[in-house]
Parts: structure tokens; C-alpha cells; sequence
């Protein structure tokens, strides 16, 4: 069989969480009974980059139900369920995943999934796009699109399209209301909470809790923190998203004045070098530093490492960095994605849209083939809603509906006041 995983003799766990996943993503399996009979991705081979959780294996499950056949690598070192993994094996799929990986190990697992020459690709954090356009280029040709799950990756890929450098057609499943307005913040903000709390089992009520970014997912922290009791205070470059957590009830402060004053600090904002040497000069003893933004460099540990005297891994996913001063740090997830590293991601209910999106833009660009240039193209408006009232309905939650009258009035311009 094709790939590599941790072990074989996990695969009935993980398929008892992806039964679990399952029952808690009745829109993924809406699309899957309806498109296991059309088989509309019938003689796509779609190689994909994203977390290995048993939400993930749904979306798989799914695409391979559509016709497609689908090659797999986790899109983080850290963040794959090697038990989710091994049932995604054992059921044939070519998989190259496992907990711990080394960056070479990470990307040669995605030199595995290029193998088949992939006709679409399916990414979170766009490795898998900016290997094949850094390594395989020869590939793009064949490539008729892909999709992207991650703010960073959209901004990334973005600046690409605009340089001319792009190579194929990309679909911002990031940018889709039902994705960032949904995971984005009760996701992220959730399952960090989760994670921090595996990793550390501290009380948030009355803690000084410091998020950096006030952009969804950072949101979605300060939302979950503060309804934990946490005293929350926001770091921002951007003025307008800074206003939207003054007015949200929470304090605004650089990071250089907040160092000193958190006890609990999370990144979120996309961009490196956010805590460096100097913040953690500031910090107290006993802070715990963490990062649910999708690469790990928000987190300077080189500069920790440079003042540390001994270091040692007091609880599983939480490491304690002893200062020269004597004070101790304490790192979750090695700086990586706490909600994945420390916890299993993001609740099922929440990725059920965000993973309909990546199904449905696999649709897209099978059907528009023949159309489409080398742009990164937005999330229909209809998707949103198709996808939306799919949920509702699942969910036996109903809505109302405009009338004739209203419909015309909405559009009229000759009604005055």
C-alpha cells in the first residue's frame, strides 16, 4: 500500500473518531450521498495538505465517494491524529502522516502526494502550492486548480497572483463567510481555549490573558477567554481592528506593555517575530506563551533559547524554559498550533461548513476546467448561502423568506420615505 503512517494497530480508534465526526457533520455527509451517485470528480487525482484529524477524514471520505482519488500529508508536523491516520490507511487511501515529523519529513511527505501528478490540490497553509511552484513546476501544467484554507496562504498567494507568479487557479476557501465568520472565530477561539487547558489544566478566572491580533481568530479568543474570566487585553498593528476590540470591551495595548502584565499570552496575527528576546525579558515568572496562528514563527524561541539555562518538558505539549534571571517560561505546542498540537482541532459542527467549502471547490474547478485563468478566485455568494441553509436544514432550524413584495421593494429606487 501506498504511504507511511505512526501504526497500523490504531486504525479502529481513529475510525470510532471519524464515526464521531460523522455524526456531527450532516453537511459533509448531505454532499457525500448525494455526489456518491454522480461521481462529479470522476478522473480527478487531488493531492491535499491539510490536518490529519477525523474532521479531515470526512472531507477525504467525501471527495473519494465523488470519484476523486485522493493522496494525503498532514499540513504541520505536530498536528496529525496518528489514529485517524492509520484508519484513513487501512481503508486504502495513500497517506504520508504522522505526529512528530521533521521538516524533512514534513516536505518529503508532500513530495509523496506529488507523485501521482495531481489534476487539483487541496491546502492549508499553501505548502503543498508553493512546493510544486518552488520544486515541481513541471506539475502546474497539468494542475487545473486548487483551494486554500488559511488567511496567511490567501495573503501569500495573493501577492503571487499580482507578481504574475501564480501557476494555476486557486479558490480562497479562507474568504467564505461560512468559513472565517464560523471556524475562524468559534473554532479557533474553542479549541484554543481546549488546548491551552490540556496542555497547562490553569484556572483562566482572574489570569491576565494577552492576545495578539484582533482579526477572527483572534476574536474568537478573546471571546472564549473573556467568558472564561479572564481579564483580556488585545495587541494590534491594524487601527480599525483595534477599535473593534476597544468597542468589544477589551483593553488595547502595545506588546512591549503588555509583557510584563500577562499571564497567559496567544498569538494570532499571521506574521513572525510577534514575542521576541525583549517580551520575554518582561514577562512574569510562571507566563505561558502560545500560538494558534498557522505557521510557528509568531513566537521567537530562538531569542528564548538564547537566555535560557535549562529547559525540560513538565507536562505533555508544555515545555519550561529556566531563565538566567531565574524565572521560569512555560512554551505550549513548541510554539505551533496550540488548538492541534495540545487538543484535536476545531469541533466537528464548525468544520462541517468550512470543509463543504473545500468539497465544493473541488466542484468548481472541475466543472470550470476550461475557464478559468491563474487568479485566486472568492467563494460565490451563493456557495455561502447554498452551504448555510444546508446547515440550518441539517440542523432542523428554520428561517424566514422574503415575499414577492419585499423582494421588489428591496430593489425598488423610486420608493421614497
Amino acid at each position: 500500500m501506498e504511504g507511511k503512517i505512526k501504526d497500523i494497530k490504531m486504525a479502529d480508534a481513529g475510525r470510532l473518531k471519524i464515526e464521531w465526526a460523522e455524526a456531527h457533520m450532516p453537511v459533509m455527509m448531505t454532499l457525500r450521498e448525494k455526489y456518491s451517485k454522480t461521481k462529479p470528480l470522476a478522473g480527478m487525482r487531488i493531492s491535499g495538505c491539510l490536518h490529519v484529524t477525523k474532521e479531515t477524514a470526512v472531507l477525504i471520505r467525501t471527495l473519494i465517494a465523488a470519484g476523486a482519488r485522493v493522496a494525503w500529508s498532514g499540513c504541520n508536523p505536530l498536528s496529525t491524529q496518528d489514529d485517524v491516520a492509520a484508519a484513513l490507511y487501512a481503508e486504502g487511501v495513500p497517506i504520508w502522516a504522522w505526529h512528530g515529523l521533521s521538516t524533512e519529513e514534513f516536505y518529503w511527505c508532500i513530495d509523496q502526494t506529488l507523485i501521482q501528478e495531481p489534476t487539483l490540490t487541496l491546502d492549508d497553509g499553501a505548502d503543498l502550492i508553493f512546493t510544486i511552484h518552488n520544486k515541481y513546476q513541471s506539475l502546474a501544467s497539468k494542475i487545473i486548480g486548487g483551494s486554500e484554507e488559511t488567511t496567511t496562504g490567501i495573503h501569500r498567494l495573493r501577492a503571487m497572483a499580482a507578481d504574475g507568479k501564480l501557476l494555476y487557479p486557486v479558490v480562497a476557501v479562507n474568504d467564505a463567510e461560512t468559513k472565517w465568520d464560523f471556524d475562524n472565530i468559534y473554532g479557533t477561539g474553542q479549541s484554543s481555549m481546549d488546548g491551552i487547558l490540556r496542555a497547562t489544566s490553569i484556572l483562566f478566572a482572574g489570569k491576565t490573558m494577552v492576545i495578539a491580533g484582533y482579526g477572527h481568530c483572534g476574536k474568537g479568543c478573546a471571546m472564549r477567554a473573556d467568558g472564561q474570566g479572564a481579564n483580556v487585553i488585545c495587541t494590534e498593528v491594524k487601527p480599525t481592528a483595534a477599535l473593534k476590540a476597544i468597542l468589544d470591551g477589551y483593553r488595547v495595548l502595545p506588546m512591549d506593555e503588555c509583557a510584563a502584565i500577562g499571564d497567559i499570552f496567544i498569538t494570532a496575527t499571521g506574521m513572525k517575530d510577534v514575542i521576541v528576546k525583549r517580551h520575554f525579558e518582561m514577562m512574569k515568572d510562571g507566563a505561558i506563551v502560545c500560538n494558534t496562528g498557522h505557521y510557528d514563527c509568531e513566537i521567537n524561541l530562538g531569542d528564548l533559547e538564547t537566555i535560557t539555562v535549562s529547559k525540560k518538558e513538565i507536562r505533555p505539549n508544555c515545555v519550561q524554559y529556566t531563565l538566567k534571571s531565574g524565572k521560569r517560561i512555560y512554551i505550549l505546542g513548541e510554539g505551533r498550533l496550540v488548538n492541534l498540537v495540545a487538543a484535536e482541532g476545531h469541533p466537528s459542527e464548525v468544520m462541517d461548513m468550512s470543509f463543504a467549502n473545500q468539497f465544493m471547490a473541488m466542484m468548481f474547478l472541475a466543472q470550470n476546467k476550461s475557464n478559468l485563468v491563474n487568479k485566486v478566485y472568492d467563494i460565490s455568494k451563493e456557495q455561502d448561502q447554498e452551504i448555510a441553509a444546508l446547515k440550518l436544514k441539517t440542523t432542523n432550524i428554520s428561517i424566514d423568506t422574503l415575499t414577492e413584495e419585499q423582494i421588489r421593494y428591496k430593489t425598488a429606487y423610486s420608493e421614497g420615505t
